[in-house]
């Protein structure tokens, strides 16, 4: 069971770097490549929207958003042109950073983290 979960957990790696090409490329359709932007951005964050030291919860939101981003973007965009995103992918050693989506994230935290506090302590 443990290699089968590594075999998915390669093929997931390798289908969101297809969908970071896919993203970046000039010929895939406005409404696949904001889609496929989002899905990649959130796979490469360092920081996720519910933490994964949150028991159970903090995997889910990795185990289906992005699985389910990278189909919906397979769905829409055509089969020859993600072949080829396929192979470029296949060049690209090493997964991309996306800092500033990981900044977007880390200040989307803090905004709410900073509402919830003042709210906390300004009740009255």
């Amino acid at each position: 069971m443990l290699v089968t979960l590594k075999r998915w957990a390669k093929h997931l790696k390798h289908q969101v770097l297809t969908v970071w090409v896919a993203a970046r490329d000039p010929r895939t359709h406005p409404a696949p490549k904001l889609i496929a932007a989002i899905t990649a951005a959130y796979a490469f964050s360092p920081i996720d929207l519910i933490p994964d030291f949150i028991p159970i919860l903090g995997y889910i939101d990795d185990l289906i958003l992005v699985p389910l981003g990278i189909a919906l973007v397979i769905k829409l965009i055509p089969a020859a042109l993600m072949e080829e995103f396929k192979q470029t992918a296949i060049q690209l050693e090493q997964a991309p950073k996306n800092y500033r989506a990981a900044a977007c994230v880390v200040f989307l935290w803090a905004l709410v983290t900073a509402y919830l506090l003042y709210y906390l302590f300004n009740r009255n």
